[in-house]
């Protein structure tokens, strides 16, 4: 392990275990890194690097060959992801992927996805510890949709919906929500979750099928403004608050670096 460093007598202080190193570059959450890692992905100064070691600013890791800028300052955009584009970097098959049409000098990492067919809002960031705040399902981090589906919505299927229905394909149930019914076939809905595909299962375990599916907010953080396609950066009020949010129920062990 220690072959891997420059220098073996820097300060201490200074290094950080690896995983949480490509979190806060904002190449991915800790999960996916502790993945690259052991898929042997990843690489500190011209090695495979091991499980558990820890690296500064000083080593050159990569990922896939590609050499990590050290970490920047902390970003957060509001992005309008329009239907169409997909989120994840693995789809080979993707014709359109976020990457691909937002641009920003900053490389960032979406905090949750939207699949293909969704569009509405994404928080796109570059700090890692952020986004792995936001993923922990147990938060109860609030996200909401606007759903359009494919009939009249009776009183019976919100109900079953609100009180949280019994997804077979994923063996669980999920959370009760908040609906609020907007017209005949549209409604508000506001999850705690991030199942995946939930909305669109959970209707269809109603007996529904969605038409339209958009995230109008995550958190504190709204689509107000914005125009498929295009993004906004966080204030600075607003940037504290989302972090103020994300960090609730963590425990002192789990705050977040700034």
């Amino acid at each position: 392990m220690e072959k891997q460093r420059k220098n073996p007598d820097r300060d201490q202080k200074e290094a950080v275990r690896l995983n949480k190193y490509l979190a806060l570059c904002g190449y991915c959450s800790r999960r996916d890194a502790d993945r690259l890692i052991g898929q042997g992905a990843v690489t500190v100064n011209g090695e495979t690097a091991q499980c558990g070691i820890r690296v500064t600013k000083e080593d050159l890791i990569a990922v896939y060959g590609k050499a990590l800028q050290s970490p920047e300052k902390k970003v957060v955009l509001a992005y309008y992801k329009p239907v169409g584009v997909v989120c994840t970097q693995r789809d080979k098959h993707a014709k359109v992927k976020v990457s691909d049409i937002l641009k920003y000098p900053v490389r960032l990492t979406y905090a949750g996805r939207l699949d293909k067919d969704s569009e509405g809002l994404l928080l796109m960031t570059n700090d890692g510890d952020l986004i792995d705040a936001m993923m922990r399902g147990a938060n109860g981090h609030e996200k909401e949709y606007y759903v359009k589906v494919d009939k009249a919505l009776t009183k019976e299927a919100l109900s079953k919906l609100q009180a949280g229905i019994y997804l077979k394909e994923l063996g669980q149930t999920t959370r009760a929500c908040k609906i609020t019914q907007l017209g005949p076939d549209t409604m508000q809905m506001t999850i705690t979750q991030g199942l995946n595909r939930q909305i669109r299962r959970m209707c269809r375990a109603a007996g529904y099928e969605v038409k339209k599916l958009k995230r109008t907010r995550v958190m504190s953080v709204t689509l107000a403004g914005l125009k498929p396609g295009e993004y906004r950066e966080l204030s600075e009020e607003e940037t504290k608050l989302l972090y103020t949010m994300a960090e609730r129920n963590m425990g002192p062990q789990c705050r977040i670096k700034k």
